[in-house]
């Protein structure tokens, strides 16, 4: 979750969500995430609403023994908000943070109440984060008891010197050792998280990185480029010039590299920074948000959105336990997006799939220059014909600048 939130309009107290956002929910995917803020240490790059045990001192409604029981409140809200519509969830995604600081059956006894106010699908996709410290052979087993189908592992890098820049505590090895732990505890998806560009890092550090990453036998793995957030440890070491900022010609060539490193070994990319081995071996949770799908964020400043109604939570713990304890909706603020914002955003997101853009979706103007984007050799001409725009690899390298060209 971004640690800085947009303005929007006031979001009501009892969090009452509009009729036409409510028409239609139980017919469409619906997922649940789970926001968990907590960390042991705050990595230099990291951008998100999360605190140390410093930061949050004794703060009422701040502790970690606390978070499932706020937890809970919140989805006891999302239900009375929801109505009596059948609404299967599809997906459970507990991000961070460090959701595994938490004890296993506090995230388990959150999930049974998903599952018990809800329901879950019978094939619902349950995932957790992980830092390779937080976790182990028993833990990772209590999760799979509890009823967690993934796991995602943080590794960023494979070595000791790019990891200290990133000021990332794990020790180089041990993500493998974890996703070996979560396969003999019975998870069948494990994915592991990669980020390239790093000050430091050379072309074999990178090559490293990806090869350990795929020896490791996950069936996902996801690689982003290193974004320098404002406000952030490493963006005041940058400022000081202390380190160099990224050179997108080198995180041009790392892409590239890991794209035919995970092609090579049996994956298949279906978003911009993503791979899987099979279809079901793709982020479901994740693929509800790059289409538009509806999902309720519980905690600490986690994003909603449900029938074209978006909002936000207030970020900081004892904030949001408060409001709940007061049987208040925890919603900082909130946007109605009207139909041209959501072609807009479907434009922005789904130009970054693998399965591509439905190009109906486009205006006349967007359609003439995908007609162009392709005579460029950034998207695939027989997808076209069919009428979508994918993105060939060199396109995939230009996507930005595509959406600017579709979206004139």
């Amino acid at each position: 979750m971004p640690s800085t939130l947009p303005d929007g309009s006031p979001a009501p107290a009892d969090g009452a969500l509009p009729a036409m956002a409510l028409d239609g929910v139980g017919g469409r995917p619906f997922g649940v995430y789970l926001h968990v803020p907590f960390c042991t240490t705050r990595c230099g790059y990291c951008d998100f609403n999360t605190y140390t045990a410093d930061e949050l001192g004794s703060a009422p409604g701040a502790s970690r023994t606390s978070w499932a029981d706020g937890a809970i409140a919140e989805l006891r809200l999302a239900r009375r908000v929801l109505g009596d519509a059948d609404v299967p969830v599809s997906t459970v995604f507990v991000g961070g943070g460090t959701p595994t600081l938490l004890p296993p059956a506090d995230l388990g006894r959150v999930l049974r109440f998903v599952d018990d106010e809800f329901g879950l699908a019978d094939d619902a996709e349950v995932t957790t984060e992980a830092n390779p410290e937080s976790v182990d052979a028993r833990s990772l087993a209590q999760l799979r008891a509890a009823g967690f189908t993934r796991v995602s592992v943080g590794m960023q890098s494979a070595r000791p010197h790019v990891l200290a820049v990133l000021d990332r505590v794990h020790t180089p090895g041990r993500p493998a050792q974890v996703v070996a732990e979560a396969h003999r505890a019975g998870f069948e998806h494990v994915s592991v998280d990669l980020i390239y560009g790093t000050p430091g890092e050379s072309m074999d550090d990178w090559r490293a990185s990806v090869e350990t990453a795929i020896e490791a036998g996950p069936d996902h793995v996801s690689a982003y480029a290193l974004i320098v957030e404002p406000g952030t440890r490493l963006a005041a070491r940058m400022a000081r010039g202390e380190l160099p900022l990224p050179d997108d010609d080198d995180q041009a060539d790392k892409y590239l590299l890991a794209d035919s490193l995970l092609t090579e070994a049996g994956f298949d990319w279906y978003e911009l920074s993503n791979w899987a081995t099979t279809p079901g071996a793709r982020c479901a949770h994740n693929e509800l948000y790059w289409t538009g799908a509806d999902w309720w964020g519980a905690g600490p400043g986690a994003h909603s959105h449900v029938g074209g109604t978006r909002w936000w939570n207030v970020k900081h713990p004892a904030a949001w336990a408060a409001r709940l304890a007061a049987g208040e909706s925890p919603a900082h603020a909130r946007e109605i997006l009207d139909a041209e914002t959501r072609r807009v955003e479907r434009v922005l997101l789904e130009v970054r799939l693998g399965a591509g853009l439905d190009l109906s979706v486009l205006d006349d103007d967007g359609r003439k220059a995908a007609s162009e984007v392709v005579a460029d050799g950034l998207a695939d001409p027989g997808a076209y014909t069919d009428g979508r725009l994918v993105l060939t690899r060199r396109g995939r390298l230009l996507a930005d600048a595509v959406v600017r060209d579709l979206l004139p």
